[in-house]
Order: structure tokens, then sequence, then C-alpha cells
């Protein structure tokens, strides 16, 4: 079984040689081959390659575009500081909550700008390279998040209150552009498209479902429609969303470390795979491969069927190389068998 067919049984609820791994890896890949993250994510020969690395040394079931959450707003114009191992810093926020910037977001080009065309581009190389025999996720930002991204955390969560009928129009003009985003990179090889939506888990569910499931619904249908699958990655505490996201139509959700499984699993329903979700901070970074391993069959265990093994949320750059060898499918393995219990 080659990893893709791995992952798209999962989804089917269909039999597995073994549990499918798709770590979220970004700075510790680039470290992986002597680059810094910021070369990672401005260079996408870089990103490829670093992406490359850790697919085949973890022998993990996915090449993900997954770089940083910037992309898109550099292509609406947001000029950013890019320190050498962290994210980019905005010099300004891009939306004021003014009618004027309603046009500004209708006339970008998600498609042209340098850094999302590079995007586009480097899944085209991922999917030339290996994606005969593993899934390939390209990356999109949720609503709510490229929202909060051009406007602020804070303001983007004071309009919902406040200026609800200027978000939807936002909203409206912003899910276009990442469904016309997402759509190239199908068009590039990807087979599913990961969406990114962070900022989401700091509203409320009761806010989640009015504003923001809706755009969610347009976006991954238009990906449904070209053929290609999606996952579904808020961070944070979702206890209160996940029964909501569940709705969205997504293939996959990953859950975050603060969510116990089995609650995710009955909330989420049997339908949907879950994909989580050991600490990767106190256990994945801070812990031995020993305890990563129990952790990780923790999870196993606690998942039920439709499942995929990863930490919460991104690997940390710092983290111990023999940690992630514990519950990668590759040499170091601490939880062979585990992976292979559920057929």
């Amino acid at each position: 079984m080659t990893s893709k067919e791995r992952i798209y049984a999962t989804l089917a609820g269909e039999p597995v040689d073994r549990i499918a791994v798709t770590p979220i890896f970004m700075a510790w890949a680039a470290h992986f081959i002597d680059r810094s993250y910021r070369d990672y994510y401005l260079d996408g020969d870089v990103l490829v390659d670093s992406q490359l690395a850790v697919t085949r040394a973890f022998e993990i079931d996915q090449i993900s575009a997954i770089s940083d959450p910037w992309r898109e707003a550099s292509a609406y114009g947001m000029q950013f500081e890019y320190p050498e191992q962290g994210v980019g810093k905005p010099a300004a926020m891009l939306l004021n909550g003014e009618e004027g910037d309603l046009a500004m977001l209708k006339a970008a080009d998600l498609l042209t700008a340098e850094r999302t065309a590079q995007r586009i581009e480097s899944v085209r190389r991922m999917a030339a390279e290996i994606g005969d025999t593993h899934s390939v996720l390209g990356w999109a930002e949720g609503p709510f998040a490229e929202y909060a991204d051009l406007r602020g955390v804070e303001a983007a969560m004071f309009d919902l209150i406040d200026k609800p009928d200027f978000f939807k129009v936002a909203g409206d003009a912003i899910i276009e552009n990442q469904i016309h985003f997402a759509l190239a990179q199908v068009d590039a090889g990807a087979d599913m498209i990961g969406v990114g939506d962070a900022a989401a888990s700091l509203i409320s569910p009761d806010a989640y479902k009015q504003f923001v499931l809706p755009l969610q619904q347009r976006l991954f249908a238009a990906i449904h429609e070209a053929g290609a699958a999606v996952k579904l990655h808020i961070c944070g505490n979702i206890v209160n969303h996940i029964a909501h996201m569940a709705q969205s139509g997504a293939n996959i959700i990953d859950v975050d470390w603060m969510v116990p499984l089995a609650e995710a699993r009955q909330l989420a329903g049997p339908y949907v795979t879950l994909c989580g979700n050991f600490d990767p901070a106190a256990v994945l970074l801070q812990s031995s491969p020993q305890a990563v391993a129990d952790a990780a069959n923790k999870c196993i265990d606690a998942a039920g069927q439709r499942f995929i093994l990863m930490p919460g949320c991104e690997v940390p750059q710092d983290t111990p190389e023999e940690n992630i060898r514990a519950f990668c499918p590759g040499q170091g393995c601490l939880i062979t068998e585990n992976l292979k219990c559920r057929r």
C-alpha cells in the first residue's frame, strides 16, 4: 500500500496496512537540510527540498506546502520584515475597516503575486517528484484567518460585533480569491488542500457557525468539485467548535493537543477523519522518545476509526530527532506494532 493509498483508504473507512502519519514540518524541516526558516518560506526550492528530505527520512505519508501565514497577505500588498528564524512581521495592517478596502480585496490576483505563485510552483514540483506515491498537500489560509491577517486579530474579532456587514462583504471577496488560489494548487498536482483558520478558535462557536462556517463550506465545496480533498486545521482549543467544523465538508479535521481525542470523535461523528494530537511542546519537544511513543499510543487507542497520527500542531524547531522517529514509521519507531494494529 502506498502512502497515498493509505491516506485515502483511511478517509473512506477502508482497511489499511498501518495508520498514516503526517506531522507538520516547517522550521524543523529547514534546519534538517541546514537552511534557515526564512530560507524555507521565501525560497520555493528550499521548501520543496526540506519537505522531500523529511518525508523520505521519516517515511511519512504526506508532503506539504505549508510554510507561514503571510503568503496571501503579501499578495494583497502587505509589507513584511522577514527575520531569519521567525515568521514575517507586518509593517502595518492592510485593512482599516473602510469601504475602499473592499475594492482592493476584489482586485487582488493571488495567481500571479510572487509568494502565492511560488507556492503553486512548489506544489507542482512536489507532485512531479513524489505525487505518484504520496499525498501532496497544498495550503491556503481560511477565511477568518486571512481576514485577521489583513485586519489584525483583535480588530477582526470586534468586526464580527461592530461591523458584521463589512466582514461579510470582505469575507466574500477573500473566499473567492482563496478558491482561485486553492484550485491553482490542485491544477498543479495537489490532491488535498490544507486550510489553516487558526484565529477561528478565538471566536465563539455561534460566531464561527454564523460568519465563518458558510465561507469554509464554499471553499471546501469548490475544492471537492475540482477533485481534491480538504484538511481543516484550526489551532487551539476547538472542543466547542468541532461539531460545527464537522459540517464544513472537510475530509480531515486536525485536533490540537488540548482537545481529548475521544471527545473530539464523539463531537465530530464517525465519518470525519481526525488527525492529531499529542502535545508538540511538553511531549514532543521536551520529553523522551518513550514518552512520545506512549502519548502517540494513547492517541491511537482513543481516536477510533478514520484516524491519522501527528502531534497537535507543528513540530517545534528544536525537537530532538529521536523524538520524531519514536512515532514515525521509519527507523527508530517505537510504536510499530500499534501503528499496524488497525486494519
